[in-house]
């Protein structure tokens, strides 16, 4: 089996939001067999700036969900979106 990469766009509920706290929680929050690339941050407007987390997920895993799944349920996370997919 091979493996898929996918960049998601993290959205904070406020730009109060640590997000190097809200970072830390989201590796924490990652299911078995994911892993994170590296993390990059896109300035949203008026202060807002979202994580973009490459997750790194294998092909039999269903894809992104389980990982949309467990980020979903982190402390300080408003939405999430597929930004790209591909495999490896």
């Amino acid at each position: 089996m091979g493996k898929v990469a996918v960049q998601l766009k993290v959205m904070p509920q406020s730009p109060e939001v640590d997000l190097d706290a809200l970072q830390e929680r989201l590796e924490k929050s990652l299911p078995e067999g994911a892993k994170i690339q590296g993390f990059e941050r896109d300035d949203v407007a008026f202060g807002l700036v979202a994580l973009l987390p490459t997750v790194i997920v294998p092909d039999d895993a269903g894809g992104s969900e389980a990982v949309e799944e467990a980020f979903a349920d982190v402390e300080g996370v408003e939405s999430i979106a597929v930004e790209s997919q591909g495999r490896l």
